[in-house]
């Protein structure tokens, strides 16, 4: 009879190790897909396990699912667990500083994105993780050192002994401030670069109003004010999350409890019966306004031993709601390269670099153009008017004409290849709109001049009679009309 441990034992020995560095939502996803393929996965968390450990409030900006995130959770089978905790958002809804609700839809009828708990959303990942046999999480395990060319890792476990750990591949999904990423960088030719905003952010609570919500579920509610805005996403507890965004400056102009209610008042007056008054004003000073840093680097990879993912390659502003959906993006990419190279990450990890690096910049930009949008643009009929002829378009020509937010957000198109899109979709409306006001123009010219205004062309005519009469008779005769 087969010794089948032996057997177990020498398939463990010649199978792959790879360390995931982070266990957020990139990092636990990943490590889902790749021991999916038989690898041997080990992911190490800085944090404590956030399952068992008190969450740490105001840390995060609520998250909006769409398709992009939900394909990446459909290939390794959660798509369904999770959209059962979301709650659709169809619209954005508009509140105008006089209190007035205006809708303004995200696309079709069929078409929402999910609001979504983070920390559920991150519980529901590790637990997924833990079930593959071949994959293991330790938390409370910091990365100190990182070798790529020679697989190694050095980590700082509960023990406080810096433990070197061996592995054919280095997936760095540390965050914005990546320990992974700091030791590319001294590499030759490794190019990054960042940018801290001006406005920071604030997390604040619309509680349940008689055990519902206090406003309309469905929607992502705004109140732009052209240089700040603030938000509010749904909770299945039927509470509010909502988010301040502002320049520093203005946040640090609000000392006092009195100062916080006042600028509410002024600019956000429908939110303080929702928020309440005294719960504002402690709920405004709990934790500083938070900073938000956008990062760019290039390239992802390092040979076939080390690679970034999520923020840690690519780090965007909120704005477009789709950091979360660009990480689980890369990590769909990243598998579905594996499947068309089978596996071999000498191909792969370039491949996945020159391939996701365009898309990955484009929706950074995409983000900081979405935030003035957001807290500028929406109060414009301006605005208002282009995405109504924008909806027409694509109704009459679904293939041809589709709105940005719909490429972004409701179809897997390379983010890169949607901004070259909307871009001529742009400069045809704007041409169009140009050649039917030009004929609108002359048209309306020759009905005045035709039809509307005869007399006082009469007018501009007798002159010329007058001096033909003068030169036939000799004489000038005033005739009065």
């Amino acid at each position: 009879m087969k010794d089948t441990s032996a057997v177990m034992d020498s398939s463990d020995a010649q199978r792959k190790k790879i360390a995931v560095i982070g266990g957020g939502l990139v990092g636990s996803l990943n490590a889902c897909f790749l021991a999916k393929r038989n690898f041997q996965v080990d992911v190490y968390e800085a944090r404590k396990d956030l399952r068992v450990a008190k969450f740490a409030r105001g840390r995060s900006i609520n998250l909006a699912l769409s398709y992009r995130g939900r394909q990446a959770l459909k290939a390794i089978g959660l798509e369904d667990q999770i959209v059962s905790q979301g709650i659709p958002m169809r619209a954005r809804m508009i509140h105008s500083l006089s209190g007035k609700k205006t809708a303004i839809p995200y696309g079709t009828k069929s078409q929402y994105i999910l609001s979504i708990s983070r920390e559920n959303l991150n519980k529901d990942l590790l637990t997924a993780v833990e079930k593959y046999p071949n994959a293991k999480v330790h938390f409370g395990h910091r990365l100190l050192k990182c070798t790529p060319e020679e697989g190694v890792i050095t980590v700082l476990g509960s023990s406080n002994v810096p433990t070197d750990v061996t592995c054919d591949l280095i997936v760095g999904c540390d965050g914005a401030y990546s320990t992974v990423r700091s030791h590319l960088m001294k590499k030759p030719r490794f190019d990054y670069s960042q940018q801290y905003i001006p406005h920071g952010y604030m997390e604040l609570t619309i509680p349940p109003k008689n055990g519902d919500h206090a406003m309309e579920p469905n929607y992502l509610h705004i109140w732009p004010r052209n240089t700040f805005m603030m938000i509010a996403l749904p909770n299945t507890n039927k509470s509010f999350t909502c988010t301040l965004f502002m320049p520093f400056e203005e946040f640090e102009k609000l000392l006092t409890g009195s100062d916080v209610l006042d600028f509410f008042q002024k600019y956000f007056m429908d939110s303080i019966p929702l928020i309440g008054e005294q719960a504002l004003m402690q709920e405004f000073f709990l934790l500083p306004a938070q900073p938000m840093i956008s990062v760019k680097c290039s390239s992802f990879h390092l040979k076939s031993r080390c690679m970034l993912m999520g923020d840690a390659a690519h780090a965007i502003v909120p704005f477009f709601g789709q950091g979360m959906n660009a990480g689980f993006e890369d990590c769909l990419v990243f598998d579905e390269l594996m499947d068309k190279f089978n596996n071999d990450l000498s191909v792969c990890l370039p491949e996945f670099s020159r391939f996701r690096i365009p898309d990955d910049h484009a929706i950074s930009d995409l983000s900081m153009y979405n935030y003035i949008e957001m807290r500028a643009h929406v109060n414009s009929r301006w605005f208002i008017f282009q995405k109504n002829i924008e909806r027409c378009l694509h109704a009459i020509m679904p293939s041809t004409f589709i709105p940005l937010y719909t490429m972004v957000t409701f179809s897997r198109i390379r983010y890169h290849e949607a901004v070259l899109r909307w871009r001529w979709q742009k400069k045809v409306i704007n041409n169009g709109l140009f050649f039917f006001g030009t004929l609108i123009a002359i048209g309306s010219t020759y009905l005045l001049t035709h039809y509307m205004l005869p007399r006082p062309l009469d007018y501009l005519r007798r002159p010329w009679n007058w001096i033909t009469y003068f030169q036939n008779t000799g004489h000038v005769s005033l005739k009065l009309p």
